[in-house]
């Protein structure tokens, strides 16, 4: 069989494949690629999250910790009414929600692991200022969860390597010629710049718009969100690397966006009532 019949059936087998695997994101109706079983990824994420309360030291700020516990419940509730009600399959179904505060007051940080696996950095509180900028950071975190991104991530970060061992095979191993002779991974590079990045960023707008429709329908005020940014700008002192090396948005963009997207929100996500 010569080369370019060799593309061919390749090329076939994988846009078939491909098309197998092709989901949308909850709301925003985006389609997304998943190659990744969730319940694999849910599974890690809960080991590596019981390694991380292990390692961290936990906060004893009760008081911050049952504050981030009741605004997590909140949304819990609020994004399973809303796809109850909207008889859409809900895409929390599966998971094993949990709240842990980390005492690092150096790092202004937050995140949620697939399956609902939450950490909260105390660095952080100082920036959301009360519940509402808590809920803003917190929704946004929640959003990469319920959106399934890293089973995205990890199913492109597939993709991404069949498809650069498939380009060296077709063309006679240069690839790896050029990654002994420059001492580069090629797909780490693409991954950074090349091809991920924008990606990366198109998921961060996307918790962005998620975490303003969960902290809504979970009654908080999401006019708040810009002023965390805000505040963020500038804790960070205008250290934040230019947006097209970073995974995530600017801030004046991020700022720009939530501003352009909270009254329509408020208007077609108001607070549901959960039972």
């Amino acid at each position: 069989m010569n080369r370019r019949k060799f593309l061919t059936y390749v090329s076939c087998g994988c846009c078939g494949f491909m098309l197998n695997s092709c989901a949308t994101t909850p709301i925003t109706e985006r389609r997304q690629l998943k190659l990744i079983p969730e319940s694999k990824l849910n599974a890690q994420a809960a080991a590596i999250y019981e390694k991380i309360k292990e390692k961290e030291k936990m906060s004893d700020d009760k008081k911050s910790l049952n504050q981030i516990k009741e605004i997590g419940k909140k949304m819990e509730n609020s994004i399973s009414e809303y796809f109850y009600q909207s008889n859409l399959d809900d895409p929390t179904k599966f998971f094993d929600w949990e709240y842990i505060l980390i005492d690092n007051k150096k790092v202004k940080n937050a995140w949620c692991m697939p399956g609902g696996k939450i950490a909260i950095y105390t660095g952080i509180l100082d920036v959301t200022k009360n519940n509402d900028g808590l809920a803003a950071i917190m929704g946004h975190e929640i959003a990469h969860a319920v959106a399934k991104h890293s089973v995205e991530r990890a199913s492109r970060n597939v993709l991404l390597n069949t498809s650069t061992q498939l380009f060296d095979i077709l063309s006679g191993g240069k690839l790896s010629q050029v990654n002994r002779v420059t001492g580069m991974n090629t797909v780490g590079l693409l991954s950074q710049i090349g091809l991920m990045n924008p990606f990366n960023r198109k998921q961060e707008s996307e918790a962005d718009y998620l975490g303003l429709v969960f902290s809504s329908l979970s009654g908080y005020n999401i006019q708040e969100t810009t002023k965390i940014w805000e505040r963020m700008k500038d804790a960070n002192k205008g250290k934040a690397p230019p947006e097209f090396m970073s995974t995530h948005p600017s801030a004046a963009n991020r700022i720009k966006k939530i501003n352009e997207w909270s009254n329509e929100i408020i208007l077609k996500y108001p607070p549901i009532k959960t039972s």
